[in-house]
């Protein structure tokens, strides 16, 4: 059955596959998505060891479940529900880092809204323009210096204020968060790091991570100081994106509000709006 159900969806994720995806030329088909000998071809193996893999005649080696993921360049919830499918645990345990095209896409067309995308241990992956533009995120040099959890119960930021309400629905998600992702990546060593470090750093956080608060907003707002002296005011609403492992954080003001008008002032003088991927030491 496991077989069957691996050959299954292999199937279905080559034929929802555009060539143009993985970089073939679309040109006239016949078949929806891409063709058994393309998927071989791309994975280094004959087009009727695909056809045996569908039916549910040959059992896969880890290596050839990554193989397949990779041609078809599925994003890490797939990798891991074929390894599941297969009978395997994923390569390598590590929180997913890579930044796909629907995180893209969000960046590329919110440009007005301040907005980051984060994985699964809350480390930003990429900002647009406009986030950076609040002026609130300076860079501090420790290891962690853009993990959202550690900025926020290790080493606050001095542009960012919240409500003590707020601040326990922002905190209850954030240990939420990194609860789930523990117990998804296990062998992620800086994971595991980042944790043990945050709870001898921070009492409250070794609290929460003891004793978890309930979940009951994915929102909360904040009023974001600019280095000119200025404040706006913005709600942050979280955005899972499936098959990456990864969250998009926009933040939005009151429709017609002082703070809308305030925020676009910001955004107008952050000039040519752009996608950045940061990491250590900074932006780049």
């Amino acid at each position: 059955m496991e077989r069957h159900e691996f050959g299954v969806a292999v199937r279905q994720l080559r034929e929802s596959t555009t060539p143009a995806t993985v970089g073939l030329p679309v040109g006239r088909r016949r078949v929806q998505g891409l063709r058994r000998e393309e998927l071989g071809e791309l994975a280094g193996m004959s087009a009727d060891y695909v056809r045996r893999l569908e039916q549910g005649r040959s059992h896969p080696s880890a290596g050839v479940v990554h193989a397949i993921a990779r041609a078809l360049r599925v994003g890490r919830a797939e990798y891991e529900r074929l390894c599941a499918l297969a009978g395997y645990a994923a390569a390598d345990g590590r929180v997913p880092d890579e930044i796909g095209p629907g995180a893209m896409r969000l960046l590329e067309r919110f440009t007005d809204t301040p907005m980051f995308v984060s994985d699964a241990a809350m480390n930003l992956v990429a900002v647009n323009t406009a986030f950076l533009a609040l002026g609130h995120w300076e860079l501090t040099g420790d290891p962690w210096q853009w993990n959202v959890a550690w900025r926020t119960f290790c080493d606050p930021f001095r542009g960012f204020r919240q409500s003590a309400a707020e601040a326990t629905d922002h905190e209850a998600v954030l240990v939420a968060r990194l609860r789930s992702a523990v117990l998804r990546y296990p062998a992620d060593a800086s994971l595991a790091g980042l944790v043990d470090e945050m709870r001898s750093r921070s009492g409250l956080f070794d609290t929460l991570w003891r004793e978890p608060r309930p979940v009951t907003a994915y929102e909360s707002s904040a009023a974001f100081v600019h280095p000119d002296g200025g404040v706006v005011t913005l709600v942050g609403s979280l955005v899972t994106i499936p098959g990456d492992d990864l969250a998009a954080l926009m933040l939005t003001a009151a429709p017609r509000s002082a703070d809308a008008a305030r925020l676009a002032e910001i955004v107008d003088d952050a000039g040519e709006p752009a996608v950045i991927r940061v990491g250590q030491p900074g932006p780049g």
